[in-house]
């Protein structure tokens, strides 16, 4: 099992001794001033102070400098030969003049001082003080392994590398580099490296935690001594991919986790980016907008689907009591009462059956930021919820609202058109023969049948309200949305939920259900039976389905709830959104 290496190491910053300046000793004491306007996190403005102000890089800096102008001043011997010119320039001398300057000359070049003084400066101008390597021992051992000595400055960041024990060697490797972490950062430390020591200390005989103990009470710089990985391969700098959570997630309670500690925990509705898939079954992933750079392990798509798809239960939605009926200017909604559920077989129909949407398991969903473009088609908005909660009422108030702005569709029926009805205004009124040929072809989001007659909502009548840039509102079955979830519509799915039991009966006193009994829409109050069924019907709507939901609105105040639905209908229209990476490619 992986173990966390360290939590709190940071890299040496070697890369300040490539500044080349007059003073990088005093460009070193003046900048924690300089950079602290820009610093906004007070440990990473702490950690700055205390690593630029740390003894030990001071004089390192100091011996660069004293290097630097060595370097510049090039002090290179003329001739290594000053002794032997100096005596044949005195012989030449004596023998060509008497002049007392060169007779002085001549005395001086003979003093012993003198020779002795260029006799030093010959041997060492013929001396190379360039460091030589000692020569390699004849008896060496050919699978000998190199190592590499690492020092890092700690500080609260984690390292970002996990360690484990190999099975057959015994021996300590990084199992793991996590992308954005200090580790990944610095660049020294790669995956296979084997762990020798830590700030002196052999880890041969150790397990992973106690090497994480040494680790802990370390203070200051850290220096690893390890053993390079036969092979490090370059860094590969993979795509950007963000995907949506559709599950909760939390690394402590993961049994399969190679390491709890290096796990990311994170919520449903969730947007990741994915740093690494080089392990098919542990990502790593931080959450969009996190300041932590460093990446955490998360189980990967395939893994959590097979773990998803292991135990996951069969669950199936009770029939609702709703309305069959429309109020004026409103959408009909073809759910039918328990009570006709044995003289109406036909349910909701949609493309893909509840078979196959069981079969779907929610793990992640690739998406890109979206934002609507100024004349380009509304998203179209789908209310979900359980019979009673306010679907039809937060529609009624929507539309009251802004009637140039929202709308809905008309339904289909092959009932017989009455005196006070008028085609295209209540219903489109079709033949049934008409009405089997689209069911036939698709062209149906959802339909039913009720005494007889056919009832449906089809694709063309959602095309009709988008074409003239109005926002369709739609309430649907769930089992539709994923039939509705394409790039030419990209709904936006709002979950209508009721509070809980108590509070129903204290809100609900005076309200009606809906019958659905005939066509006229008779009402009747509320039962215990009702509320109960409401709420249970909710909550297994929201674990079969909740993973397609963009928003969940508790109608508990239906004022308020309306208002929060209108701010977040509007946010829709003119924010950024996280949407499936196919409805953004053209």
């Amino acid at each position: 099992m992986a173990v966390a290496l360290d939590r709190t190491c940071r890299p040496f910053p070697e890369t300040l001794l490539l500044f080349h300046c007059h003073s990088l000793y005093e460009l070193l004491a003046a900048l924690p001033s300089q950079l602290h306007p820009h610093v906004s996190c007070p440990e990473d403005n702490t950690f700055l102070q205390d690593m630029f102000g740390e003894r030990s890089l001071h004089s390192l800096v100091k011996i660069h400098e004293r290097l630097q102008h060595y370097d510049k001043s090039k002090p290179v011997p003329i001739l290594d030969s000053a002794a032997a010119l100096a005596c044949e320039l005195s012989e030449e001398l004596e023998a060509k003049s008497t002049n007392g300057e060169i007779k002085e000359l001549v005395k001086l070049l003979a003093q012993p001082y003198v020779k002795s003084l260029l006799s030093v400066h010959d041997t060492v101008a013929q001396k190379s003080y360039d460091p030589e390597l000692p020569p390699l021992p004849e008896d060496i051992d050919d699978d000998e392994d190199s190592v590499k000595i690492i020092r890092l400055v700690k500080n609260k960041e984690p390292l970002g590398a996990t360690i484990m024990r190999d099975e057959h060697t015994g021996a300590i490797l990084v199992a793991r580099i996590m992308r954005g972490g200090a580790a990944d950062r610095s660049g020294l430390i790669h995956v296979g490296d084997e762990l020798k020591e830590v700030n002196g200390i052999p880890v041969d005989d150790k397990k992973p935690e106690e090497i994480i103990r040494i680790l802990a009470q370390s203070q200051g710089a850290i220096t690893f001594k390890v053993v390079p990985s036969i092979k490090e391969e370059a860094p590969t700098k993979e795509p950007k991919m963000f995907v949506k959570a559709l599950f909760d997630y939390d690394p402590k309670e993961d049994k399969a986790i190679p390491c709890k500690e290096a796990g990311l925990a994170f919520k449903k509705g969730s947007i990741l980016q994915i740093m690494s898939q080089d392990d098919a079954t542990w990502w790593q992933a931080k959450v969009e907008g996190d300041a932590n750079p460093r990446a955490g392990l998360i189980p990967s798509k395939q893994f959590q689907e097979r773990r998803f798809a292991l135990r996951q239960p069969v669950i199936s939605l009770p029939i609702q009591r709703t309305s069959s009926r429309r109020s004026s200017g409103f959408r009909r909604s073809f759910r039918l009462s328990r009570r006709d559920k044995k003289t109406n077989k036909s349910m909701y129909e949609c493309k893909k059956s509840e078979i196959y949407d069981m079969a779907d398991v929610p793990t992640y969903e690739e998406v890109a930021p979206y934002c609507r473009r100024s004349g380009a088609k509304h998203r179209l908005v789908v209310l979900v919820g359980p019979t009673g909660v306010g679907l039809n009422e937060l529609k009624k108030k929507l539309l009251i609202s802004d009637p140039q702005h929202f709308s809905v569709t008309i339904p289909h029926t092959t009932r017989a058109k009455r005196n006070q009805e008028t085609d295209g205004v209540e219903y489109h009124f079709i033949s049934k023969h008409l009405f089997e040929t689209d069911i036939h072809n698709n062209k149906f989001i959802e339909y039913g049948e009720y005494k007889g007659n056919f009832y449906g909502t089809s694709l063309d009548s959602i095309r009709s309200v988008l074409s003239k840039n109005k926002v369709c509102l739609l309430d649907v079955q769930p089992h539709t949305l994923k039939h509705l979830r394409t790039s030419e519509f990209k709904p936006y799915v709002v979950f209508v939920k009721p509070p809980s039991v108590e509070r129903l009966r204290e809100t609900r006193k005076s309200g009606k259900m809906i019958s659905a009994k005939d066509d006229k829409g008779s009402s009747k109050p509320f039962t215990e039976d009702d509320f109960q069924v409401m709420v249970s019907t909710a909550e297994t709507m929201e674990t079969q389905y909740g993973h397609l939901f963009e928003k969940i609105l508790v109608n508990d105040d239906l004022s308020e709830a309306f208002a929060e639905l209108r701010l977040a209908l509007k946010k829709v229209e003119t924010e950024t959104q996280w949407v499936p990476v196919s409805w953004t490619q053209s």
